[in-house]
């Protein structure tokens, strides 16, 4: 999706019309629930999922569409921001709940449930964004929208307000740092510990 073909739908959502508004929530919704997923699946935060996390992000864009003022950079650079601060603020929510609900007491023991399993991904998992968080922001938005979410290095830029070429050269410089962080076993090279 580029900024042409974005921004003539957003300038006639923006004054209410029903059918623009349709369509630029079938244009943004793939790409809120390509991020929300990127940012929250995998992650066990119980009751709440990255489609829901979504779906309040399409509505806050909405509620912010009158408000909006092109000043020449992408709108789905808006989307990005709102998208975002909502999974923040998901994980925010989850990390005040510390219940864990099921709908029925199992028989036996889930076969994915077993305690060593769940420190072993909790442990992989928290290595990872330990190395990530190493990263620069931008190093960061960039990965997790390239690799993670799936867009093209043009809608990263469009995404991000910035170059393609930047985009291009910024990932590589994240991969190759982190490549240079981790040992052929997988352990920290030593000295580079986040």
């Amino acid at each position: 999706m580029t900024k042409e073909e974005l921004d003539p739908v957003v300038k006639e959502a923006a004054t209410g019309d029903p059918a623009a508004v349709a369509r630029l929530i079938s244009m943004i919704t793939p790409v809120a629930v390509r991020y929300c997923r990127a940012r929250l699946g995998g992650r066990d935060l119980s009751y709440l999922s990255a489609d829901d996390v979504a779906q309040e992000v399409c509505l806050a864009v909405l509620h912010a569409l009158p408000n909006y003022q092109d000043r020449g950079g992408s709108f789905l650079y808006l989307v990005h921001a709102i998208a975002s601060n909502k999974v923040a603020d998901a994980y925010r929510l989850v990390s005040r709940d510390r219940s864990d609900p099921v709908a029925e007491l199992p028989e036996r023991p889930l076969a994915d449930n077993e305690p060593e399993k769940h420190v072993l991904d909790g442990d992989l998992g928290s290595r990872l964004a330990k190395l990530i968080a190493t990263l620069p922001a931008l190093q960061q938005e960039i990965l997790t929208l390239r690799l993670i979410v799936g867009l093209s290095a043009n809608e990263t830029a469009e995404a991000l307000d910035i170059s393609a070429g930047n985009v291009r050269v910024t990932q590589h410089r994240a991969l190759s740092k982190l490549r240079n962080m981790i040992t052929r076993d997988g352990d920290l090279v030593p000295g580079t510990e986040p």
